[in-house]
């Protein structure tokens, strides 16, 4: 077997290592072994190289691959950048094309394992994260979930990239807030929802491997910080794909400010408007008012003209507006994206759908309160994520008994003309519950068993979304 050499670029200059980078595009995994690698095509498929680099419980194999086969030098688990005398960290990551011809990052971008004993000791523009975030090499191959080997997902963007100023602010204030709460003994309430771009993502081998932290005697989950999948979407999208136009930016002429403080004090400069006074301000007009006019309303105060803001696209930040009765009550229940019952049966809880949405999203709690006089009037705002325990004990308890209720066979009683599930119900537990969320009767998913059934999601419960509420909105 015969090795081919020849690198024809600088090591230590970034534009060239990009160059050569470039000459990936178009090719297969296969493509670049085979270039690396002199023999017959049937033999090469017999060769244990071909069988490693394919292993799916390889996890960095791909990106092994091009490092070995590409750029000719050995991998190592060195904590200095792949390119060292660059500065240039090489990541190969997944894309996918979705139902609607849109791209997205298929998943988070794992930089750096996270040492909890030394980064609290590590000022963000010395920290090893920055050392292998602050300048990345990426390489994005298609993801194709019917191509079965992976050799054959195609290479198809290679780019430098470097987070621009406004996104490093908001990424120091990630890692700031990570640090904060690993110095706090709370490592093992890390959730990726805690933080926009940057998140402190789990990264361990089975589910139940913990580590120590300096500040608890409890065990954490091994995390690495990672660019989170919106953030890598984001990227995607606008910094890699050509001719793509970005979202409009709320931190627009801003420095030196805490994302999520100035979004806060911007929202409540209107505190005690009405929704028409606010309709008036910012010249909102309508014939038949807007389901989510109350959300149109707060891009509007954040000087967005249209519904989607650059940084919450980035940070998976999603508007949950709450009305709040005269007497501090909330009526409805929040509700979720809907479930397929035959999808859900074969998930894990670790890397659930629901899960996955509550530990990676951000929500951002807009609160309305009806006066005395039954006016509709804004109170104001806060960041809210889920808290940890909550969503691994009781969230976990409920989605566990759905899982089952499906596995076992739905069961259907009809009383009185109306049909009842033995779903979870919100009188079973206090954080959440399942319940239809169909446009009607007709609106369904198909059971395991094959009968068809309206389509259901998770809630979180009306007296639990009071609960997690500051308390200046009551």
């Amino acid at each position: 077997m015969v090795y081919k050499h020849d690198n024809d670029y600088d090591e230590s200059n970034p534009i060239s290592i990009e160059n050569h980078a470039k000459k990936l595009i178009g090719k297969t995994f296969y493509d670049v072994v085979k270039d690396y690698v002199e023999v017959d095509t049937q033999i090469f498929k017999e060769t244990e190289l071909a069988y490693n680099y394919e292993n799916k419980k390889r996890k960095g194999g791909l990106g092994q691959l091009i490092e070995e086969c590409h750029f000719h030098y050995a991998c190592n688990n060195d904590s200095k950048p792949d390119f060292d005398k660059a500065g240039v960290e090489l990541k190969v990551t997944p894309y996918k094309i979705n139902k609607n011809k849109s791209l997205s990052a298929k998943e988070r971008l794992i930089i750096t394992m996270i040492d909890y004993f030394s980064v609290i000791n590590e000022k963000f523009e010395e920290s090893h994260l920055w050392s292998k975030g602050n300048l990345i090499l990426l390489v994005y191959y298609l993801y194709e979930k019917e191509i079965s080997n992976r050799l054959n997902y195609r290479i198809n963007y290679v780019k430098l990239f470097s987070p621009p100023n406004k996104d490093i602010r908001i990424i120091k204030q990630d890692y700031e807030k990570i640090i904060n709460k690993i110095k706090a003994g709370k490592a093992h309430e890390l959730s990726e929802s805690d933080t926009l771009y940057l998140g402190a993502a789990p990264k361990a081998a089975t589910s139940k491997d913990r580590r120590r932290q300096p500040f608890s005697d409890e065990l954490a989950k091994p995390r690495a910080f990672a660019y989170k999948n919106s953030y890598m979407t984001y990227v995607l999208n606008n910094y890699i794909v050509p001719n793509v136009t970005t979202y409009e930016t709320i931190m627009k002429d801003v420095v030196d400010v805490n994302f999520e403080d100035y979004v806060v004090n911007k929202i409540e400069s209107f505190s005690n408007f009405s929704v028409d006074e606010l309709c008036k301000v910012f010249e909102v007009k309508y014939k038949r008012k807007p389901k989510n006019l109350e959300a149109m309303l707060i891009y509007r105060i954040l000087g967005i003209k249209g519904n989607q803001a650059e940084e919450f696209v980035k940070a998976n930040i999603v508007i949950k507006t709450i009305r709040l009765n005269s007497n501090n009550k909330i009526k409805e229940s929040m509700s979720f994206p809907t479930f397929k019952f035959k999808e859900l049966v074969k998930e894990d809880w670790e890397d659930s759908s629901f899960g996955n949405y509550l530990r990676e999203t951000r929500f951002l709690f807009v609160v309305y309160k009806f006066d005395e006089n039954q006016v509709l009037r804004l109170r104001g705002c806060q960041f809210w994520n889920v808290p940890y325990r909550d969503l691994n004990e009781e969230v976990y308890s409920v989605w566990k008994k759905t899982k089952q209720v499906i596995v076992d066979g739905l069961q259907i009683i009809n009383r009185n003309g109306r049909n009842y599930n033995n779903f979870p119900k919100a009188s079973e537990n206090p954080v959440c519950h399942v319940r239809p969320h169909a446009q009607n009767a007709n609106d369904t998913y198909e059971l395991p068993d094959g009968r068809q059934y309206p389509k259901q999601c998770f809630w979180l419960n009306s007296n639990y979304i009071l609960s997690q509420l500051n308390k200046k909105f009551l």
